[in-house]
């Protein structure tokens, strides 16, 4: 198996699962990322949990090819500085959500981030699972 299909064997699962959770708790999300604003260390451990498998799989899979293995390489890239900002700015970003959380834009925002996880994750585990 190559290195594209056994990353996206784990990517394609883990992000149509995180769609499911942001699609079918659309009402409570808000909720839940207020609550999460206000415990500002949860956001630096939710930054080490985006860093280290993106940098993994930057470290291991930068193809910037034309095709499917590309989207492992921009979800790899967005998870590394995901991470590295949820790290080093943690109060910033629990205010950003605060104000996120109470506002309009959320029930726009979430659905497009669920949409798009269950598109990329439903392809990447199409192509990790298929047979050849």
């Amino acid at each position: 198996m190559t290195a594209s299909k056994t990353i996206a064997a784990l990517m394609g699962p883990t992000l149509v699962a995180t769609a499911l959770m942001i699609l079918l708790n659309l009402d409570a999300m808000p909720g839940m990322i207020e609550e999460m604003s206000k415990i500002p260390m949860l956001i630096v451990l939710s930054g080490f949990a985006a860093f280290v498998p993106g940098v993994a799989i930057v470290y291991f899979h930068t193809r910037w090819t034309v095709g499917w293995p590309v989207l492992i390489t921009i979800f790899g890239w967005l998870s590394v500085i995901i991470g590295f900002v949820r790290m080093v700015f943690p109060t910033r970003l629990a205010g950003i959500a605060a104000q996120a959380a109470a506002g309009p834009a959320i029930h726009v925002v979430l659905p497009v981030f669920g949409a798009v996880f269950l598109i990329v994750g439903g392809l990447l585990s199409y192509k990790a699972y298929r047979r050849d």
